[in-house]
């Protein structure tokens, strides 16, 4: 499909605050937000509810085809629907966040999700974020960040967003389970997290929401691509 307007894909580990820039950034320039990692977390509840959360297990994939199949994902708004039902605030859970980065491993799972990213956002004219946007869903995306920030201060935003939405938490447990997360989405063998050779590095470690979003508006309109050719 040929793309009238561009694709802006950002990368990055939790907590360098890609979803809150990439959701005002698509806001500034009249774009639609995608949340991928919303996707994956909805994905880690209906596999759970379905009773399957040992990724371990003999056949494993096998019995999650059919839900993986028959799973709809849509945004309305600032709400995440799973098959017409909301999930907003249970996809915030640090459990579901940790399975959701389990189940990010299998190779099922990530191409259903992925054919569902691609149907979403292959128009263009959207703000996607996630660990593998620039790499595997979208490598010819016309802008590309990588959005990265200390372990520790991305553990004390994750602890803050949780506190803000009166999730029971540990910094000091919030912090190992980042630090374990970064771990296993750096090394899994399927689409790990890395920064696309061609995507632009930012770091947010001392930067406001409305800074970082001003930079990448910047060095979106100092490269302005040629779309759709």
């Amino acid at each position: 499909m040929k793309r009238t307007r561009p694709i802006v894909a950002i990368d990055g580990p939790v907590g360098a605050g890609k979803s809150t820039v990439a959701r005002e950034l698509a806001r500034a320039i009249g774009f639609t937000y995608l949340n991928t990692g919303a996707m994956y977390r909805a994905v880690a509840i209906a596999l759970r509810e379905a009773g399957l959360t040992d990724a371990d297990s003999p056949g494993f994939e096998s019995r999650i085809a059919p839900i993986l199949g028959s799973i709809r994902i849509r945004f309305e708004g600032e709400r995440v629907m799973l098959n017409h039902r909301d999930v907003s605030q249970e996809i915030t859970r640090p459990e579901i966040s940790d399975l959701a980065s389990r189940f990010s491993t299998i190779a099922a799972v990530r191409s259903r999700m992925r054919d569902l990213q691609r149907i979403a956002g292959e128009a263009g004219g959207v703000v996607m974020e996630g660990r593998d946007i620039g790499t595997a869903v979208f490598p010819d995306a016309e802008f590309k960040f990588y959005l990265d920030a200390d372990a520790v201060i991305r553990a004390r935003r994750r602890y803050n967003e949780l506190t803000a939405k009166e999730v029971t938490a540990d910094f000091e447990e919030v912090l190992r389970q980042l630090r374990e997360r970064d771990e296993r989405d750096s090394a899994r063998a399927l689409a790990p997290l890395k920064r696309a050779d061609d995507a632009i590095l930012i770091d947010t470690s001392g930067l406001s929401i409305s800074e970082v979003v001003t930079k990448l508006k910047e060095l979106m309109q100092a490269n302005l691509p040629v779309v759709g050719t």
